[in-house]
């Protein structure tokens, strides 16, 4: 999937190589929370865009998902994968001996949208997926089977400067223009994406959910200190050493950080760097220790919600999981280009 956004980054390019300037949201970062380090998943994102033969900048469908795998066996053989991407939920399920069968919900609402719901068909003949997990699994010496695909194969949507951002058009009733201006087709998978994020963005939250979708880092900074304050740090899922491959997880640690207030923030499949942002006072963030049978070193964060009874009853976790909305603490792993922002 390809956005083409040169009527923008060309001259924004060339001032920052001219000037060797920090980027303004990381100029910003320094002002307004000079003492919180700034973690991967954003860093990432401040870079300059890497140019393609044709100018545009590829912008990867799915990016910075975790692959999660819940079946037993190895991995040739029986078992369920789950693919967890920004643009769906891919299933992959079948026994041993059998091709399998792939369902795709893509493009459209991702599982971290609380409005999702998944037929139930979409599991078939294997529901034990590992995707979501409760609080009670979250201990020393759980094992899981997960695969955190490498960021650096995967193409990056960067930050606009805000001065930019807020001239661009971000809403359902502009999209031609803003499709026209990225160059996409109105009828391609690239805009049927574009929409849904816009979509989503336009969207109620839940009973209690204060939701934002931030179009640039300084915004993005902004919502989170003043639903927490401006002593707060931005955490997020980091490989330190792994592999691409599915392996075997073992839980060596886990620290629950100290406020149960926590602004969790999606990175959304746009053309640009969008965040879909949304405070509630029933999270629960954790920084989880994982080491990988073959060596891998995962420093992963966790999120817990304590009340999910707002819940569409078909979201995939209920499935999953076998609960109904506001029974017990639902959690689940944040991809490594997911952000939380927790008060310290």
């Amino acid at each position: 999937m390809e956005f083409h956004f040169l009527h923008f980054f060309t001259f924004l390019s060339l001032a920052l190589v001219a000037t060797q300037a920090a980027p303004p949201g990381e100029l910003y970062w320094r002002t307004v929370l000079p003492n919180s380090p700034m973690p991967k998943a954003i860093r990432d994102l401040l870079q300059p865009a890497e140019w393609t033969e044709d100018k545009g900048t590829s912008v990867g469908v799915g990016k910075g998902g975790v692959n999660v795998d819940a079946g037993k066996g190895n991995q040739g053989g029986s078992g369920t994968n789950v693919g967890v991407g920004k643009g769906g939920v891919n299933v992959h399920t079948g026994g041993k001996g059998k091709r399998g069968t792939v369902v795709n919900v893509n493009p459209g609402p991702d599982p971290f949208n609380y409005l999702y719901a998944a037929a139930e068909d979409q599991l078939h003949d294997n529901p034990n997926v590992a995707l979501f997990f409760l609080e009670k699994d979250m201990r020393q010496g759980t094992k899981m089977n997960l695969n955190f695909p490498e960021r650096t194969r995967l193409a990056v949507a960067t930050f606009l400067p805000r001065e930019v951002a807020e001239k661009v058009p971000f809403s359902s009733n502009k999209l031609p223009q803003i499709l026209e201006h990225f160059s996409v087709k109105p009828n391609s998978m690239e805009a049927e994406i574009m929409k849904n994020t816009i979509k989503q963005c336009e969207e109620p939250g839940i009973k209690e959910e204060e939701k934002y979708c931030s179009t640039s880092l300084e915004s993005m900074i902004d919502f989170s200190t003043s639903k927490l304050g401006k002593k707060v740090q931005a955490i997020s899922t980091e490989v330190l050493k792994g592999t691409t491959k599915l392996e075997k997880y073992s839980i060596v640690g886990v620290r629950k950080m100290a406020s149960e207030k926590a602004v969790v923030c999606h990175k959304e499949n746009y053309a640009y760097a969008i965040f879909y942002c949304h405070n509630t006072h029933s999270t629960k963030a954790y920084m989880v220790s994982l080491a990988g049978d073959d060596g891998s070193n995962v420093k992963a964060v966790a999120v817990c919600h304590t009340d999910t009874s707002a819940w569409n009853p078909k979201h995939l976790a209920f499935q999953v999981l076998k609960v109904k909305p506001g029974t017990v603490p639902v959690c689940h792993f944040l991809p490594q280009d997911h952000v939380v922002w927790v008060p310290y």
